[in-house]
């Protein structure tokens, strides 16, 4: 069983960055692929990226890519989502989700989530 806590949001202006964590509890972390998630009041779940478990490559959505920024640092069992240049559209619950060796995509393939943080982008 992993746990995952998501710490970071809050309410910030348009431009302004922003960087969420999430500190997992899983033993074996570095052999976790972690995803990035939000969704928007009224809105489906959207991925916004991923990092592997083995390389730490990570790739993300069109929407966000150049502006936002997945790290991890396995020592301290955390994955990072760095946020800039946001805009309004930004705004949603973000999650962090965990998967044994993979990370896709598709939230549906991911066994674990945090229980979200809330970011607000005001225009």
């Amino acid at each position: 069983q992993v746990q995952l806590v998501e710490s970071g949001g809050g309410l910030v202006q348009a431009g302004d960055s922003l960087r969420l964590s999430c500190a997992a509890s899983a033993r074996t972390f570095s052999n976790y692929g972690m995803g990035w998630f939000r969704q928007a009041p009224g809105k489906d779940r959207e991925f916004v990226g991923a990092i592997n478990w083995g390389s730490g490559s990570a790739y993300y959505a069109n929407s966000v890519k150049g502006r936002f920024m997945i790290s991890r640092d396995n020592a301290k069992n955390t994955v990072y989502l760095q946020m800039n240049s946001l805009k309004s559209e930004d705004t949603a619950v973000y999650y962090c989700a965990a998967r044994w060796r993979a990370a896709p995509d598709d939230w549906s393939r991911y066994d674990y989530w945090g229980q979200g943080t809330q970011v607000t982008v005001s225009s």
